[in-house]
């Protein structure tokens, strides 16, 4: 996406003009990226062009831009944390709210665009939440997990095809055989089971992934490259889930390879 990147470059230049001191260059390329990124952070053409006819005019322009993008990512960040946060906590119109309240006063168009696919994501998952039917277009795994909240809440969980397919497709990715899944998918209490299965996995495999991540980084950082190796290894002893089975391998590869020349 242009407009991603363009940010990315314009964020790297006020660094480097703001913070490290160094001198601002107003070649064509470099207006042109101002330009550009000035109108992706709701600043007017006609602004921005008067602002790029000097040095002393250009900078104030620069520093206007980092703020909006600083200020709408950290907004974004945040919003996007306390929207999962809530999803997971089943408050799906608590979720809603959280990305509404962002779009009321966020005025940069790029990070409201990311707002708006939050918030219709979390829409549609609330549907899920609340009929129990599939949404082709949503990921698995946070279905799965609304369909779990709606039958914690007492609801009856309906096995239909597509609940049928969904846990075919994810049962192997928590290391469910096919032979569990069958098994379980012959009543509604053994499909919540499985269902449950499937989230407790992935769940138990992010915190001991990240955990062992912030330990591994620690040992790396003060020279234990050893014991930061171990980390992983600890981690494929008792890892089941593909997904973190794969990550845990990269990073002892990562950490197995010879340090590359500067």
């Amino acid at each position: 996406m242009r407009e991603g990147k363009d940010l990315d470059e314009v964020w790297a230049l006020a660094r480097r003009v703001l913070e490290d001191s160094s001198p601002l260059e107003l070649t064509a390329e470099t207006r042109g990226l101002i330009s550009r990124t000035a109108q992706q952070v709701a600043i007017s053409q006609q602004d921005a062009e008067e602002a790029l006819r000097s040095l002393p005019t250009a900078i104030p322009l620069l520093r206007q831009i980092h703020q909006r993008i600083r200020d709408g990512s950290n907004r974004l960040d945040e919003s996007r944390d306390r929207a999962d946060e809530l999803q997971q906590q089943g408050d799906y119109s608590a979720a809603q709210q959280v990305m509404r309240d962002l779009l009321a006063v966020e005025v940069v168009p790029f990070y409201r665009e990311l707002a708006e696919v939050i918030l219709n994501k979390v829409t549609r998952l609330a549907e899920v939440y609340a009929t129990g039917r599939i949404h082709p277009d949503l990921p698995d795994r946070p279905q799965l997990a609304a369909l779990s909240q709606r039958v914690q809440q007492g609801h009856a969980l309906e096995l239909t095809d597509d609940l049928r397919a969904l846990l075919h497709r994810t049962a192997p990715t928590a290391a469910v055989s096919e032979t569990e899944t069958e098994e379980a998918l012959k009543s509604p209490g053994g499909a919540e089971a499985i269902m449950r299965m499937i989230l407790s996995r992935f769940q138990k495999a992010e915190r001991r992934f990240l955990r062992s991540m912030y330990r591994m980084t620690s040992l790396r950082d003060a020279g234990d490259v050893e014991g930061a190796r171990q980390q992983m290894r600890d981690v494929l002893a008792v890892e089941v889930v593909p997904l973190y089975r794969e990550m845990a391998e990269e990073q002892l590869r990562g950490l197995d390879s010879p340090p590359s020349e500067s």
